[in-house]
């Protein structure tokens, strides 16, 4: 491996501990879109686009929420964990 193979590998890493939930909404999307792939075989008498567009619209909505829940949690982790450890650390022990 060269060093810009290193360098793009490990910003990916770093990048998926400072925001969890991007990595779970990428891999969502694409299962998402290889099963509903896998089943245009035997998507009946509904239409080519709008299969496509049902597809289209279950794997963005599985984008969002998961974008949604890492807002809150990093909103959590950055207003309520970090505060609170904060103050335990000004307490006189």
């Amino acid at each position: 491996m060269t060093d810009a193979d290193n360098y793009n590998e490990s910003k990916f890493m770093r990048k998926a501990k400072e925001n969890p939930f991007v990595p779970v909404g990428m891999a969502g999307f694409f299962a998402i879109v290889g099963y509903r792939l896998y089943k245009m075989k035997s998507r009946g008498d509904t239409k080519m686009s709008v299969h496509l567009i049902h597809m289209r619209v279950m794997a963005q909505g599985f984008v969002v929420g998961a974008m949604t829940i890492g807002v809150i949690y990093s909103m959590y982790r950055d207003f309520v964990v970090k505060p609170r450890e904060a103050q335990k650390a000004l307490e006189p022990k």
